[in-house]
């Protein structure tokens, strides 16, 4: 697992910069959708409404349109509204050069401004934390290994474009260009499938695909991104039963590795 782990001198460990694409979704959508996970090539369920006693930030009203802009519009509404959310999330993250899937799943909180946690169940135990100032990503080790960590300051990282959508002082509109793809083709036709491609080029994506909720009652809520590189590499995640819009306690986002993990520097 070391070898793995270990970043070269100034470069950010693999794993790190994986964990950092997640860390971009979230910030980018500001807050996470409901949607139940399926395996890869599955059609998606009908769009999931709120869980029981929730109730959503009400959406910029119905995409009638249906235009992308249409779309990008709504799902900026609705997270300009959402000030915190939790819930439980499943990725799947492909790799083209091995054809290989790797899943996993856990629990995520997010409170603005730039505050957001993930954290990965068993066996995986990956915690990725950022207070809005610096941004740290655990990885355990196996066996008797002690675990490394990555930290770097949020605003040497690749995250400042997308933070600024999360703490409201920016717009997806600035940053992206969209289009709509054909929603049943892409196993979602409940719903609308925007994809979004960057003005500027990145190296932690070539296009990401919001699959956004068609309900007028829900619409801007987003139940699944998925993240495609310039390598075909694909990161889906897809969130289950949010709650939004509640409290906090500020100890959540001021998580520590153990002592004993090992630093690894960006």
């Amino acid at each position: 697992m070391t070898s793995q782990l270990s970043g070269r001198d100034g470069q950010t460990p693999g794993w790190a910069r994986q964990a950092l694409r997640v860390a971009i979704v979230l910030a980018l959508l500001g807050a996470g959708g409901s949607s139940l996970a399926q395996a890869p090539g599955q059609p998606a369920p009908a769009a999931a409404a709120p869980s029981a006693g929730v109730s959503a930030p009400s959406g910029g009203g119905a995409v009638a349109s249906r235009t992308p802009q249409s779309v990008a519009t709504a799902v900026q509404s609705f997270y300009d509204q959402t000030k915190s959310v939790e819930a439980e999330f499943f990725q799947t993250y492909y790799n083209r050069i091995y054809d290989k899937y790797d899943r996993s799943q856990g629990a995520v909180k997010f409170q603005k401004p730039g505050r957001m946690r993930w954290d990965y169940g068993a066996p995986n135990g990956k915690v990725i934390v950022s207070d809005g100032k610096r941004l740290v990503i655990y990885e355990p080790g196996e066996d008797s290994e002690p675990g490394q960590v990555f930290e770097r300051a949020i605003s040497d990282s690749e995250l400042p474009q997308a933070l600024a959508f999360l703490t409201g002082t920016g717009k997806l509109s600035d940053d992206f260009t969209f289009r709509l793809l054909d929603a049943a083709a892409q196993g979602f036709p409940t719903g609308y499938v925007l994809e979004l491609l960057p003005k500027k080029p990145s190296p932690h994506y070539e296009r990401i695909l919001f699959y956004v909720d068609g309900d007028a009652k829900r619409t801007g809520l987003v139940h699944r991104v998925l993240i495609v590189d310039s390598a075909g590499n694909r990161n889906r995640i897809d969130f289950k039963a949010p709650k939004f819009n509640r409290n906090f306690d500020a100890k959540t986002f001021a998580w520590q590795p153990p002592k004993n993990a090992r630093k690894i520097n960006p």
